[in-house]
């Protein structure tokens, strides 16, 4: 909380800190958009899945939620006929029967020169490559976790390299902050389990699209990264509590950037310090007349066995053991991915949008993992346990994972633990939206999932789960998407082992518009 609010009061010294436009043509408070939001929630049993997952955090599981929503906002779009651009937000929630009393859930002030941008502070930063309403959620950075307070240099739209004629353009982003959930973490596990303090977090992201915007077959390939970094960690183990001091200074943060050193508790075998994370997306894109089709694919990783689907493996044995001696390699199998297609039909109303989409995410680089010994030279590096870190408490924030929803989220657990009991499963989506009305917008959501828990804790038997989501938008006014009122009514429904027998309603009102107007 005192974090949050901390975050929150930086930016705005920072806001002030910004001068004002001198050209006669405007000031910094012109083209203020606002929010105002209210939302309930009632459940029989925990939120379902889809009505409390991708929502940038902003959602609870308890089984009568809601909050009152105020937002302010000056968008870079304002100076969009400058070479430069200033802007600046913030957003902030009143709940009840959520994992705070009051949220900062953005508080943001950024600044861009030509193409590039620079953001200060918490904002939410929607998937690339992605669906962002229909998709179950990217596998590295989604938008299921609150978002973490950073500065972040960025590329957000993609620039054509000079040279190419317009056949390769490039965007993509770099960033270093902190999370908020210290206090979170204290009492979720009362402090009997391992959680940490001060945990640093670093991400970066490059996409290569070729192909010219112009013509309708185009190519987007990607990597996404993240790392968490310094910090404490506090491992119960009985009594006494045991703290660990994670890396920290400019050494730590240009490790979390290229992979490398070790942490405390690595021992001979040296690792990478953090917890190192990410994927490898592509995608493929043909814009027809009237429709348009995308098929694409995303493959996570948390070290270099799922990366690269090899390592080495040709170590000595005896006092070698530890050398290289020999040109030998073991190659994993490509299982685990995320795969998608996505259908936008450009006239059409009761049917607009499809997305369906397959992840398996069981293998993990095989069910073996060992280290070579003096004995022993062979090296399988298995067991990746995604998600989960022995000395970091995943990626997750404030109890929600920070990438696709569909693995189980700390929240759900009931021991007081932080950390994804369910890594290794196979799922289908179907995501279907529409506007069948002037003013009238719906999607449904669909799922079937099977998980398998972790490697360390398997299920005794496969948990097989079917989630719902049926849900309607109408907007009042209907001539702009900024300005005037808007409704709506979601319905959804859990049924299995792995999120409960659940079934909720959630109705949300929202009010928006504009302060004042840019000056001319």
């Amino acid at each position: 909380m005192k974090k949050e609010i901390l975050v929150s009061t930086l930016t705005l010294a920072s806001w002030a800190s910004v001068p004002a436009q001198t050209d006669g043509s405007g000031r910094l408070v012109d083209s203020l958009e606002y929010r105002v939001e209210a939302q309930v929630s009632i459940s029989d049993g925990a939120t379902p899945l889809w009505m409390n997952a991708n929502k940038y955090g902003l959602s609870s599981l308890d089984k009568t939620n809601g909050y009152l929503r105020a937002a302010i906002e000056r968008p870079l779009t304002a100076d969009s006929a400058r070479q430069w651009g200033i802007g600046y937000g913030l957003d902030v929630a009143v709940p009840f029967h959520y994992t705070s009393h009051f949220v900062v859930q953005q508080a943001f002030a950024e600044v861009r020169w030509l193409h590039g941008v620079l953001t200060v502070g918490s904002k939410e930063q929607p998937m690339e490559l992605k669906n962002n309403l229909l998709s179950t959620g990217s596998q590295t950075l989604g938008i299921n976790a609150r978002p973490v307070p950073m500065a972040r240099l960025s590329l957000p739209d993609y620039w054509e390299m000079p040279f190419a004629n317009g056949w390769l353009a490039l965007k993509g982003h770099v960033a270093y902050g902190m999370t908020t959930d210290d206090a979170w973490q204290r009492d979720f596990t009362q402090q009997q389990k391992r959680h940490t303090k001060h945990t640093m977090l670093h991400t970066k992201a490059g996409y290569l699209r070729i192909g010219r915007a112009d013509r309708p077959l185009t190519a987007e390939l990607g990597v996404e990264m993240a790392c968490q970094f310094g910090g404490t960690m506090m491992a119960v183990n009985n009594d006494p509590t045991i703290i660990m001091e994670g890396e920290k200074g400019l050494g730590a943060m240009a490790r979390a950037f290229v992979p490398g050193g070790s942490d405390a508790t690595d021992g001979d075998y040296h690792n990478a310090s953090g917890n190192h994370l990410g994927s490898l997306l592509a995608r493929v894109n043909y814009d027809a007349r009237k429709w348009r089709l995308a098929l694409y694919a995303d493959h996570f990783f948390e070290d270099h066995s799922s990366m690269l689907m090899v390592d080495y493996d040709g170590y000595g044995t005896g006092s070698d053991w530890d050398l290289r001696k020999h040109n030998r390699y073991f190659l994993y199998d490509l299982k685990d991915m995320m795969l998608g297609a996505e259908l936008n039909i450009k006239d059409g109303s009761w049917l607009r949008d499809i997305v369906v989409e397959y992840l398996y995410t069981k293998y993990q680089s095989g069910p073996v993992y060992h280290d070579h010994t003096p004995s022993m030279s062979n090296h399988i590096s298995g067991r990746d346990d995604y998600y989960n870190h022995s000395l970091y408490t995943g990626w997750q924030h404030w109890g929600m994972v920070m990438g696709n929803p569909l693995y189980r989220s700390p929240l759900y657990n009931d021991d007081g633990t932080i950390a994804v009991s369910n890594n290794r499963f196979v799922a289908w989506h179907l995501g279907i939206a529409g506007a069948p009305l002037n003013g009238l917008e719906y999607r449904l959501l669909a799922t079937w999932q099977r998980g398998y828990g972790t490697y360390d804790r398997l299920f005794e038997d496969p948990a097989t789960d079917v989630s719902l989501l049926a849900e309607a938008t109408y907007r009042f006014t209907r001539s702009s998407k900024l300005g005037g009122w808007a409704v709506r009514a979601a319905v959804g429904l859990d049924r299995g082992d792995l999120y409960g027998d659940n079934g909720g309603v959630q109705l949300t009102i929202v009010k928006t518009g504009l302060l004042n107007k840019k000056r001319k």
